[in-house]
């Protein structure tokens, strides 16, 4: 199930996200961002692989989910088995910025289970690209 509008399970951070919204009371949920919409998470993702790979030069799979998912929190290796599988790309493949709407799209089924659609993942990215 996906709650907070927030397929990829962003944390509260320093950065206030286009379209993020304050919790709602007793939601229990303080930890992780809430949006105002589906695209508004999803675009708040593509943002943090935007970082990931200009400040961080994190641009393969095993590299990013590495960071995403640390092995102090997760199963990292099954992770980046899923995303490979569900994606194709290889672990250590290079990826570009027209890969990550497949890259977040498998993201977001190990984060939250939720298989989402691809017209919805598309419209994200060019909110992304729009800002």
């Amino acid at each position: 199930m996906i709650t907070n509008n927030n397929p990829l399970n962003i944390r509260v951070g320093k950065s206030k996200w286009q379209g993020q919204v304050l919790p709602q009371r007793g939601s229990g949920e303080g930890a992780f961002c809430h949006f105002e919409s589906m695209e508004y998470g999803l675009r708040a993702g593509f943002c943090l692989l935007r970082t990931y790979a200009t400040k961080y030069r994190l641009n393969c799979v095993k590299d990013i989910i590495t960071r995403w998912a640390p092995p102090s929190e997760n199963n990292t290796q099954s992770y980046i088995r899923h995303v490979c599988l569900l994606t194709g790309f290889g672990g250590n493949q290079r990826l570009t910025e027209k890969d990550w709407p497949r890259l977040v799209k498998a993201m977001a089924k190990m984060e939250s289970g939720a298989d989402l659609d691809d017209n919805l993942i598309q419209s994200a990215f060019r909110l992304y690209k729009h800002y």
